[in-house]
């Protein structure tokens, strides 16, 4: 009678399958070591001959397969390891916990990196580069509310916007910077300055 997958034990690294996995369970009843050792050695190989494109491709790629081997046998295989393998407590750890964001955003629909680059805009001397710089984050803001609100929205609002974000130290009318959400190097140019501050609080 075939035994279906999920009646049997769940394997620790299933990308090498079961058969990988059988070996690796017989390699943990050998009693000789020099024959463990070996048995270990071929299953190496084996796993290699599996991912063959992942040579040049990961760094320390001997090493990982090492490390699998030694997850496979739950730490449990006696041999001498060619690496220092990962250790079990590395492996089993829980992984860092990301910090979430505390503050408030004053305006949601523009997002957190929108008022990060603003307030870097309110460091800068006036002149032709804050000029450029303020063009990107009102063409990223008219985006985002746009994105927001399906029904659209008037330049004023987002001029008026931009002042109350900056309280008051970044004030331009339309005559002064059009907001030119459309044009395509905009957008570059701003996923560009973005990833400068998409980690600032």
């Amino acid at each position: 009678m075939m035994e279906y997958n999920t009646k049997q034990k769940r394997l620790p690294l299933p990308e090498y399958g079961r058969s990988v996995q059988k070996m690796v369970d017989h390699a943990l009843t050998i009693e000789d070591r020099e024959e463990r050792q070996q048995c270990a050695q071929t299953i190496v190989r084996i796993m290699e001959s599996m991912f063959p494109n992942l040579r040049n491709e990961l760094p320390d790629y001997k090493r990982k397969l090492w490390d699998h081997l030694a997850i496979m046998s739950d730490f449990t295989l006696d041999i001498d390891y060619p690496y220092e393998v990962i250790k079990k407590e590395t492996f089993t750890e829980p992984p860092t916990r990301i910090p979430y964001q505390t503050t408030e955003i004053g305006y949601r629909h523009y997002g957190r990196i929108v008022e990060n680059m603003i307030a870097h805009a309110c460091t800068m001397e006036e002149g032709e580069e804050r000029d450029s710089f303020v063009g990107l984050i009102l063409a990223q803001m008219k985006k985002n509310y746009t994105a927001w609100n399906k029904d659209g929205v008037e330049d004023k609002r987002i001029y008026d916007d931009l002042r109350a974000i900056s309280k008051g130290k970044i004030d331009y009318t339309v005559s002064e910077i059009r907001i030119n959400s459309g044009n395509g190097n905009t957008q570059k140019k701003f996923q560009k300055n973005k990833k400068a501050y998409s980690k600032k609080k």
